[in-house]
């Protein structure tokens, strides 16, 4: 993996509760200026998409803790595909999974899929979920032609772990987000099988990368 092909594989990432349009343009300046994708608010993707044409644009859907009515999730997702949204990242029903309703949230995704054109990675907050959970999540994920499968939102306790990158990438493509703050967190998480980094340190990350391969 050379740096162009690194930072292509960063989704630079801007989400918390006070995120101003300001601190999104900064964000979309430095994913132009190195060569990422950026991932912001969803109230922000109109006036992103317009400031920043070039750059690879993804937004959330159900953020952050999935509870969203399915049908509101599925406008949310076409809202933001109108907007200029390139890629959407769902949180899935974390509830309807636990109490064993997987039917559920494979549906209620696959209304998600079936509605956008474009790319949808499913967020299933491993930190919450045991190991059978989290491949039933994955198996949902799957079966609603989902095109990636994400760790974590970044507001639970816990984000991406070696293990469950490689238990996610039995179904789908990975993208490790959640604590991954380096070179060698990231390289860590591609070794394991993931395709994408979600990380609000992405320029660290690609000048680490730099710097070790200096």
């Amino acid at each position: 993996m050379n740096r162009e092909e690194l930072a292509a594989s960063i989704d630079h990432t801007v989400l918390g509760p006070e995120t101003t349009l300001d601190d999104v343009k900064t964000v979309l300046d430095e994913a132009a200026e190195y060569g990422m994708n950026a991932c912001i608010p969803p109230c922000y993707v109109a006036e992103a998409a317009e400031y920043a044409p070039d750059v690879t644009l993804a937004t959330v859907v159900g953020f952050p803790h999935g509870q969203h009515a399915p049908e509101l999730k599925r406008e949310e997702g076409v809202k933001a595909w109108d907007d200029g949204a390139d890629e959407l990242d769902v949180v899935i029903n974390i509830g309807r999974l636990k109490a064993g309703d997987a039917t559920a949230v494979e549906e209620e995704l696959a209304d998600l899929v079936a509605a956008v054109p474009i790319p949808v990675k499913v967020i299933i907050e491993t930190a919450l979920l045991t190991e059978p959970e989290k491949h039933a999540a994955c198996e949902a994920a799957k079966n609603a032609d989902a095109d990636m499968v994400k760790t974590s939102t970044g507001f639970a306790d816990g984000g991406a772990v070696v293990a469950d990158v490689e238990l996610m990438s039995e179904y789908l493509p990975v993208k490790a987000s959640g604590g991954v703050g380096s070179w060698a967190d990231a390289a860590a998480m591609f070794d394991a099988g993931a395709v994408r980094i979600g990380a609000s340190s992405g320029v660290a990350i690609v000048e680490d990368y730099v710097a070790n391969e200096e």
